[in-house]
């Protein structure tokens, strides 16, 4: 399976995902540019963590308006697998890939520390490899991770089983429903604040995030042998 790992101005995470699959997991993994304008050639795109352009305006605001996003937008549309992690999840949200948005830290404060989380949905091509309602460790770094979305949004959320993670125990940023993770309502675009891509082996403190990008292999090889 073949990675495009989109970078930014101000993307930070792009080596930490690169190296959990092409290092960790021996998979393809390229960067690619945010003013590039194809993705041809690759099975799956992840987004980064950081700060694209600065988190000015909102965080991702800008990023949204990259000529990357186009070809992301289409890419997703084609039911291809799309992954966005902390400014990643936010970049999603404002390009309308996911519903809601990533506000300010309830306690105005910058968080960076493990948490726990709880999978509430593993029948999804992200989590297939965990146990339902399995809690795991993975480490988050953001001051806007505040996850937020109108009565109605969350209605079909929970309706639809789009909330794939939740905070187990401390809510580390104040977001509504202890959200940590959503999909979208096709299941091949999912965002979180947490960083899977920081805990695949024990050396950093958890390996907890490797089975997220087992489950996105995992998946493609069984849609690719069944076409």
């Amino acid at each position: 399976m073949k990675f495009a790992v989109i970078v930014f101005p101000g993307s930070n995470c792009d080596r930490d995902l690169l190296w959990a699959v092409k290092d960790i997991l021996g998979e393809e993994a390229e960067y690619v540019r945010h003013d590039a304008s194809s993705l041809a050639g690759f099975d799956g795109v992840l987004i980064p963590g950081g700060f694209s352009y600065g988190d000015y305006l909102r965080c991702g605001a800008i990023a949204r308006f990259s000529k990357i996003i186009n070809e992301v937008i289409r890419f997703a549309d084609e039911g291809k697998p799309v992954f966005g992690t902390c400014n990643g999840f936010q970049i999603l949200t404002e390009a309308g890939l996911l519903p809601g948005v990533l506000l300010r830290n309830n306690s105005l404060h910058f968080v960076c520390k493990p948490v726990r989380l709880k999978v509430v949905n593993n029948h999804t091509d992200f989590t297939s490899e965990y146990q339902a309602d399995e809690v795991i460790q993975l480490p988050v770094a953001h001051g806007e991770g505040n996850y937020y979305c109108d009565k109605e949004t969350l209605r079909k959320l929970k309706e639809n089983q789009q909330i794939v993670f939740t905070y187990a125990d401390e809510n580390p940023n104040g977001s509504i429903e202890n959200i940590a993770g959503i999909i979208n309502e096709k299941g091949n675009v999912l965002g979180m604040m947490p960083h899977p891509e920081r805990a695949v082996e024990t050396l950093l403190g958890s390996k907890d995030g490797l089975r997220f990008f087992k489950s996105i292999v995992k998946n493609y090889r069984e849609v690719r042998a069944n076409v």
